[in-house]
This record gives structure tokens, sequence and C-alpha cells, in this order.
């Protein structure tokens, strides 16, 4: 899951939270906070804390988050205590996930048992734990998240092969207008993991990726005043 910065409070106040669409569009792009896909329509703004059971929230922009159909559909109205869950916004969240090449999203194997715990939370909060013969639920027809899990690694992994038979800047480029079409940060940052420099373009590319989560190497670090 990437980790996102959105910037202060913009200026106006919002009279509907869905007129601030176009400032988190602008700031992390057209990308679900939480499974990263890339959605140019139907692209909501989410509420962390929902709405419906903390109205006073409802047009804060803190409580903001950009939550494509399904993901918004899974989490729903239901109660969150923000720190049992993680969350990209305030977060390092790329060093709570791991994704498999099978389209599946794990805990990150790096975590300690209580860390592992919030990841999983997480995981099940939005659901992105739904896939075919899964434990926790079949996905329906409508909720493709895993196949784009699996689609966007295979095309990555094409890319990585690509790149070492071609090395140049133009390939690299087009391998980041790639990801860009695609969404997935974290996949393509993954499928990347022997390549700093494609690490940087990514992270650069992807508007509104926290730099501070990452150091010289690109290499992913406790973010200021998160638990991750």
């Amino acid at each position: 899951m990437r980790p996102v910065d959105k910037g202060a409070t913009p200026a106006a106040a919002y009279n509907d939270y869905r007129d601030a669409a176009p400032d988190l569009v602008a700031r992390l792009g057209q990308y679900c906070s939480y499974c990263e896909r890339q959605i140019e329509t139907h692209l909501a703004v989410e509420h962390v804390q929902p709405k419906s059971l903390v109205p006073a929230l409802r047009t804060t922009w803190t409580n903001f988050l950009l939550g494509c159909v399904n993901c918004n559909s899974c989490k729903g109205s239901t109660a969150v205590t923000l720190t049992d869950c993680f969350w990209p916004d305030t977060e390092n969240t790329i060093r709570a996930f791991e994704y498999t090449t099978a389209g599946l999203v794990n805990a990150s194997s790096a975590l300690g048992a209580p860390e592992q715990q919030k990841a999983e939370a997480t995981i099940h909060l939005v659901g992105l734990n739904r896939y075919p013969g899964s434990p926790a639920g079949n996905p329906t027809s409508a909720d493709l998240r895993w196949q784009r899990r699996r689609e966007v690694w295979a095309l990555a992994q094409k890319c990585v092969s690509h790149l070492a038979t071609n090395n140049s800047v133009e390939v690299r480029e087009l391998i980041i207008a790639t990801a860009l079409g695609r969404g997935m940060f974290s996949i393509w940052w993954t499928a990347f993991a022997d390549d700093i420099d494609m690490r940087r373009r990514l992270r650069v590319a992807f508007v509104g990726t926290d730099p501070s989560s990452f150091d010289a190497s690109e290499s992913p670090v406790a973010r200021p005043g998160g638990q991750l």
C-alpha cells in the first residue's frame, strides 16, 4: 500500500465532502488509496472515520482518502479505531504488506506480531483478502482487485526482463508511463527491488507518494510521527 502525503488542508472549506475530490486527485493521483488501482471514474472521496458514525468529520480534509467502489463497499460504515490499522496518509504502509505473483496481499513477514495484527486488520477492513478460494470469502464478479494485482505483477515482471535486455532511459520512461496507467505502485516498487533508479522514478512519478518514507537508497524507513 503506497504511503501518501495529502499535504496541508486546502485554504477553502468544503461545503460538501465531494467537493474535495479534485484536490485529492491533484495531490494523490487517480488511484485508490487502499488497493492502489488506477481508477478514471467512480473514484470517491473516502472517509477514514465513517461520516455516518462521526458526522463532525464529514468535510474534514484530514479524514479524507480516495477509494474505489470495491474498497469503499467493503469498508462501508465499519467503526474504526485509528491505531488498530495502518493508514496510507499517516504510516509507511509500504512496510506493512507483501504482494505475491498470485495476486494476494499479506501482512509483511518482517513485522512483529502486534504490527502484523494491524496489517491483517487493514487488509480485512477493505477486503484485500478477497480472492477465489480465500477462507475470507470469494469476491463477487464485480470485484476484480485480485485479478488486477495478478495482471500487474505479470506486466511488471515483463518490464524487468525488457529492461535487462535494453537498459536505456527511453525504456525506463516507457515503464513508468505503463505503471502510471495501471496503478499498483507497491507491485512495481517490489518488482524493481534491485534497481534504485527505477524505484526513485516510480516514487517521483506517482504524485503524492510520501518522500519521508524512503531513504537515499529508496529503501523504506519509519515514517516520522507514525507507528510504522
